[in-house]
């Protein structure tokens, strides 16, 4: 076993160089100061109240009351250095996340000048004393453990250029407090101080002092401290890990004071009872959740850690390739993940300025009709730029008449919270409904201004987006127009023929050879006429000549006709058309155009329902416009097809196909003075709503179609 008397000729040499190095650091940067250089008042104090400390340690020892106390003074001097590292440059409000612990700590140390007096006071019950040195040691270690916390993060959190202004007394704090904590750990598991660290404990000290003389000479730069939330939900959960650990000592030391089997039964079920808790709150994402609200309410100025929230925002938009989502469900999710929701929509503007559905986002149950928001909602949107809570409207609270226009179906729906317009350039692109949060809370003015900023952002690439898709359409037009070029020519072939064979009749008439070869030709010319005919007939340009008077039950009923395997047997045990509900309703359209609609939007119903399923036709009038509809229950279309592939032209998912006949229909009704809705599921079916006005309002449509009435069918929108 080693000498004890060499043990303490080590400690008071090393205690007394420590606290020569202390004193003569501090008198220099007083010089320091003096001559208009920049030293810290705080530092200087704490190398002063070290060198107070190690040189008691080294003259009387430091189990000593006076020793103690001076450990408790330079104990709270460097943290007072902590402190003003976090607070340097003026911005106290930097300080914000730290202070409370920084308080605590303070106030753990300042306990142990109460336990030196009870030392004192009981210095002949040695039961009380051990009880009080174990006391002492734990408050001890809570103390080292924080302060290592605090200045792992004065370090982290720094900027990056800035850290060279606190590595060196970041190290020597590290020094100090990481050896200290080794120091009591021993302390605590033994019962009493380890004679060969208390010897070498003035050597740390000694580095420490050579680390902040090596920084005081390099020179300190401007020191800005920004913490981010990661670090700081970090710390806290490093304090709240030690603050479990001491209390789990504690109660062990505790139940080990009850003794026999009455200790180790409560041993036993108090570490059960902890294992069910920690097991049962650690996963919780409710929890992580609330915590991360009450951090960002009681420890910070912002909510956001807004570098964060740019790299997941540009990750989530920029993500590509074949299997990425589609961009409209990208953009809601960029909005969602901000607020922390877990599901969205994504409403885009319509052709007559209505909203309609465009995306959903882990939200199939929420039920859009077909016209999600009418255009004069649109309007207030493209106009304020107004974020909605819709909790708030429910509540009563209407900020700038935005109550009366929000549609039923998003107030009635309790799990609907906020509405985003996405802006470009003063033009509404798009509306971000958001769903409520796992963790309900009130959106406040930075939720306001973070969006606010990123709807502009996701409106620029929206914008984009549809720029691209234009582009894309137009090629795809010229591709036609060189189709259409190529018909022309095989036309032209045909007529050249044509009247090359009526010339050669005029001589050549009497032949009978010539008549059997001009028979020939012409039935071969009628072939190809009539099947380039059959191609392009369903792909004509559609105009409507004359509109009339139409009952749409008559027409409904007439295309049922067609596909009864009664009355045609061509059907054979084909699907089955049924008309469910035909009111009576007069339109006002083309019958021959009618009709040409509603066969292909039964014909794509038949072809995307399984065989055997039926489609279903029915009329109704409402207000100024008559509602026919065709319904079926097939695989349905996401609201990504709806909107980005249906009504596109040139794409088809049948093989061979043009992909116009949809493009087509609606173009139809549109010169009808009339509007075709989409309604689809995937998995449950679709609903094609051809709308058209009544033969008996026509003249008053006409009168509010005209520039007296405001402005076209928007007009008579909003009179329906």
């Amino acid at each position: 076993m080693a000498n004890p008397l060499g043990w303490a000729g080590l400690a008071q040499w090393s205690f007394l160089l420590a606290a020569f190095g202390a004193m003569l650091l501090a008198v220099w940067l007083v010089d320091r100061r003096r001559r208009g250089k920049p030293s810290a008042r705080t530092e200087i104090a704490a190398l002063g109240l070290t060198a107070l400390w190690a040189m008691l340690a080294a003259g009387v020892g430091q189990t000593y009351f006076v020793t103690q106390a001076a450990e408790v003074l330079r104990n709270l001097g460097w943290l007072a250095v902590v402190y003003a590292s976090f607070a340097r440059d003026g911005r106290h409000t930097s300080v914000g996340p730290v202070r409370p612990v920084l308080i605590v700590l303070a106030m753990l140390e300042l306990f142990q000048p109460g336990l030196l007096l009870l030392n004192v006071r009981y210095a002949g019950n040695a039961s009380a004393q051990g009880m009080i040195f174990q006391m002492s040691v734990m408050f001890r270690l809570l103390l080292v453990t924080g302060a290592l916390v605090l200045v792992h993060n004065l370090y982290v959190g720094s900027v990056s250029a800035q850290r060279g202004a606190v590595r060196w007394i970041c190290g020597a704090l590290a020094i100090i407090w990481g050896y200290d904590l080794n120091y009591y750990t021993i302390a605590y598991l033994g019962s009493q101080v380890p004679i060969e660290m208390a010897a070498i404990r003035g050597l740390a000290t000694l580095i420490a002092v050579l680390l902040l003389c090596i920084g005081a000479l390099r020179g300190q730069s401007t020191l800005r401290f920004s913490p981010s939330r990661t670090i700081a939900f970090q710390s806290l959960s490093l304090l709240v890990i030690g603050g479990y650990m001491i209390a789990m000592v504690a109660a062990a030391q505790s139940l080990a004071w009850l003794g026999g089997n009455v200790g180790q039964l409560a041993q036993l079920g108090f570490a059960f009872a902890t294992t069910i808790v920690v097991v049962a709150l650690v996963p919780s994402r409710r929890l992580r959740g609330y915590l991360n609200v009450w951090l960002a309410k009681h420890f910070f100025q912002h909510r956001y850690d807004y570098r964060a929230e740019w790299l997941r925002f540009t990750r989530t938009i920029g993500r590509g390739g074949a299997g990425a989502t589609p961009l409209h469900d990208r953009v809601v999710q960029a909005v969602a993940d901000i607020t922390d929701s877990s599901r969205g929509l994504l409403l885009v503007p319509g052709e007559h300025g209505d909203l309609m559905l465009a995306a959903r986002w882990q939200w199939p149950t929420l039920e859009v009709p077909a016209e999600a928001m009418a255009a004069a909602s649109a309007a207030f949107f493209e106009r304020r730029g107004f974020i909605v809570d819709c909790d708030e409207i429910r509540d009563g609270v209407d900020h700038g008449g935005e109550a009366t226009l929000m549609p039923r179906w998003l107030i009635e729906d309790d799990s609907v919270w906020a509405l985003v317009p996405l802006l470009h350039f003063d033009r509404l692109v798009g509306l971000v409904v958001l769903g409520h949060p796992p963790l309900p809370r009130k959106l406040d003015w930075e939720d306001f201004d973070l969006l606010r900023v990123v709807g502009q952002q996701l409106a620029s690439y929206l914008a984009e987006h549809g720029g691209q898709v234009a582009l894309l359409e137009a090629s795809r037009f010229d591709e036609f127009n060189r189709r259409i070029a190529f018909v022309m020519h095989d036309i032209k072939n045909l007529a050249s023929q044509l009247a090359l064979l009526s010339r050669n009749a005029e001589r050549h008439a009497d032949n009978p050879e010539f008549r059997k070869d001009m028979l020939v030709t012409l039935r071969n010319a009628a072939d190809k006429l009539n099947a380039l005919l059959a191609r392009l007939s369903r792909y004509g340009a559609g105009n409507v000549e004359r509109l009339e008077e139409v009952e749409a039950a008559d027409v409904i009923r007439a295309i049922a006709l067609r596909y009864d395997p009664v009355q045609n047997a061509a059907t054979g045990d084909g699907p089955r058309v049924f008309v469910t509900d035909a009111q009576p309703c007069k339109l006002l359209a083309n019958r021959e155009t009618l009709e040409q609609v509603l066969l292909h939007l039964v014909q794509n119903a038949i072809d995307a329902s399984p065989p055997g399923m039926a489609v279903f036709l029915q009329t109704r009038s409402e207000g100024l416009w008559g509602y026919v509809e065709v319904i079926d229950t097939g695989c349905g279309m996401s609201a990504d097809f709806v909107r980005n592939r249906l009504f596109k032209p040139f794409v088809s998912t049948k093989n061979g196909g043009f992909g116009i006949g949809a493009f087509e229909a609606r173009e139809l009704v549109t010169a009808m003075r009339g509007r075709l809705d989409v309604e689809s599921r995937e998995g449950l079916g679709s609903r094609f709503t051809v709308r058209l006005p009544l033969a008996a309002t026509a003249s008053l449509i006409d009168s509010l179609s005209s520039p007296s009435g405001g402005g076209g069918n928007d007009s008579a929108k909003k009179v329906a």
